[in-house]
């Protein structure tokens, strides 16, 4: 089986370096990442699961005010506040971002 891709090998190696200008990320704008707003969890098992009918109360971990989780791609980034856009449509404000712990990606 041929390869007719030619490789090229790196002469310096590629180490972080400080901020990217606007102009350096250009490439990755268009991608698409999936953002979600966690406003708390909980467990239970299958069997409680399937006698919630409609109406039922499912508490959750967090409480009234506290801030919510907000991942990007699984991944918490950000914890924020829920906020009403307009009439009928809910958002999110971030309060705080997260630093994420390099050594454990």
């Amino acid at each position: 089986m041929s390869n007719d891709m030619e490789l090229t090998e790196l002469t310096e190696p590629m180490e972080p370096t400080g901020p990217r200008s606007a102009r350096e990320l250009e490439a990755v704008y268009d991608i698409p990442v999936t953002l979600s707003a966690v406003l708390g969890k909980t467990t239970m098992q299958v069997s409680q699961l399937l006698k919630l009918g409609r109406g039922a109360v499912v508490e959750l971990d967090r409480k009234l005010g506290e801030a919510i989780d907000i991942y990007v791609n699984n991944r918490l980034v950000a914890r924020g506040e829920v906020v009403m856009v307009d009439d009928n449509r809910l958002g999110v404000t971030m309060t705080e971002i997260v630093k994420a712990d390099r050594a454990q990606s």
